[in-house]
């Protein structure tokens, strides 16, 4: 940890960072499905635990694995390094809704946060907003928009008033093109998944590529960085380096 940041949990993503992740703010891991997002996630988790910080990480997913763990941290003190990760397993987004109350009061009742990690923070959203758009109900639209507004606000305040490092993980998705447009593009733009809504309040905004087994991280945006990229693997003991693209 320098300054004002904490460890990714990983020491060429610390280099690349100039750092780590910033303390202060929302940072949002974005990507397709199977780019990395969780083991980025996780990896962070083990680092602040390990240092005998708290974690509370909301996993709407089921993505996050004991198992993964203890490849990353091996055997040594492994069941209170586990101990020191509290973990809400929200099914629906109503489920999100309450665990998010929940998050408050964790934050007031535990010391030593390290930090906070919603996997999959769009996950549940999507899932009701498309219902609710099929169903054609209006109001609850509205709704649902304004929950996961709050939401994001509430962890904006988080990072920036406790100064608790807020990490989200997000997919994205590609709009169809015409071939009139595609003459046009000079180069794909990143789609997040609950748009304008998530890109605002996360003041850094790392997105993960997988391309047949080459992977990169591209950092997007940033307070103090340029817009930058990084190959890397993802191995048992965490995420490396792996020259630019």
């Amino acid at each position: 940890m320098t300054g004002n940041k904490i460890s990714t949990g990983s020491f060429d993503l610390n280099k690349w960072l100039y750092g780590g992740y910033e303390r202060d703010i929302i940072t949002m891991i974005a990507g397709s499905p199977g780019s990395g997002k969780t083991n980025f996630v996780i990896l962070a988790a083990c680092s602040q635990a390990k240092k005998g910080n708290k974690v509370i990480f909301i996993d709407t997913e089921g993505g996050f694995s004991s198992d993964r763990v203890k490849q990353i941290v091996g055997g040594e003190n492994l069941d209170g390094i586990l101990e020191n990760i509290l973990i809400l397993k929200p099914v629906s987004f109503e489920e999100q809704k309450k665990d998010f109350i929940k998050l408050l009061g964790l934050l007031k009742k535990e010391q030593n946060i390290g930090v906070v990690v919603i996997d999959g923070m769009a996950m549940l959203y999507r899932l009701e907003l498309g219902d609710a758009v099929k169903s054609g109900e209006d109001e609850k639209i509205k709704e649902i928009n304004r929950e996961v507004a709050r939401q994001m606000r509430a962890l904006a305040e988080i990072s920036r008033k406790k100064n608790i490092p807020v990490l989200i993980t997000n997919q994205v998705y590609s709009e169809f093109v015409s071939d009139d447009e595609m003459k046009k593009q000079t180069e794909r733009k990143t789609n997040l998944v609950g748009g304008d809504l998530f890109k605002y309040w996360s003041k850094c905004i790392i997105e993960l590529k997988n391309n047949s087994g080459k992977r990169k991280a591209v950092l997007l945006k940033h307070r103090s960085l340029p817009e930058k990229e990084m190959g890397f693997v993802i191995k048992n003991e965490g995420v490396f380096r792996k020259g630019l693209f």
